[in-house]
């Protein structure tokens, strides 16, 4: 039961295509429909996923649903109730500002008022409504999507948002075109 969780997870969101079938990846169905008229392109919300909450599954890196941070610590379920239940426990324990949760790892303490309740953050499409609202608000005329990723890991920047920028676009320069990489145009 919990493999076929995890292959159904990993197609309606993650890759499990054939590394050889393009030069590139292709973001799955979800992240265009996440970033669809929004202006930011699926292979940035893709990488951002890719950063935030990949994990190794058959030989490729996918991002996983149902993945908690805990105070700096990375967790993985199965499904999204036990990713529910282990949340509320870890609000209740912790607070809500030391949890990040879902595909985006959306941060409960400052974004949680985006969802009805903190488990709905566990919802792969609504998590990524989320984090491809906080990429747009993060990206200016000014910066390119490399400086937006940072800004929506580390608003403040410094050191921990310049490491996140160079994490972030390698995984974006598996799965685009170098033009995107680099543009300042929204």
């Amino acid at each position: 039961m919990a493999t076929t969780l995890i292959v159904a997870g990993a197609l309606l969101i993650g890759g499990l295509t054939p590394a050889s079938a393009s030069a590139y990846e292709v973001p799955p169905p979800a992240y265009q429909l996440a970033t669809h008229r929004t202006g930011v392109p699926a292979e940035v919300l893709y990488a951002l996923a890719l950063q935030e909450s990949g994990t190794v599954l058959r030989g490729q890196v996918i991002p996983w649903p149902w993945t908690l941070n805990v105070a700096g610590k990375p967790y993985r379920f199965s499904s999204s109730e036990a990713a529910c239940s282990a949340l509320l426990q870890s609000i209740r324990n912790v607070g809500a500002k030391a949890v990040d949760v879902g595909l985006g790892q959306i941060n409960i303490g400052w974004n949680g008022k985006r969802f009805l309740q903190p488990c709905d953050a566990l919802d792969p499409y609504r998590n990524l409504a989320v984090a491809t609202d906080l990429l747009r608000e993060h990206k200016t005329a000014d910066n390119d999507w490399v400086t937006a990723a940072g800004r929506y890991h580390r608003p403040a920047g410094g050191v921990p948002a310049a490491r996140y920028r160079r994490s972030f676009a390698q995984h974006l320069s598996r799965i685009t075109r170098p033009s995107l990489q680099g543009t300042k145009t929204p």
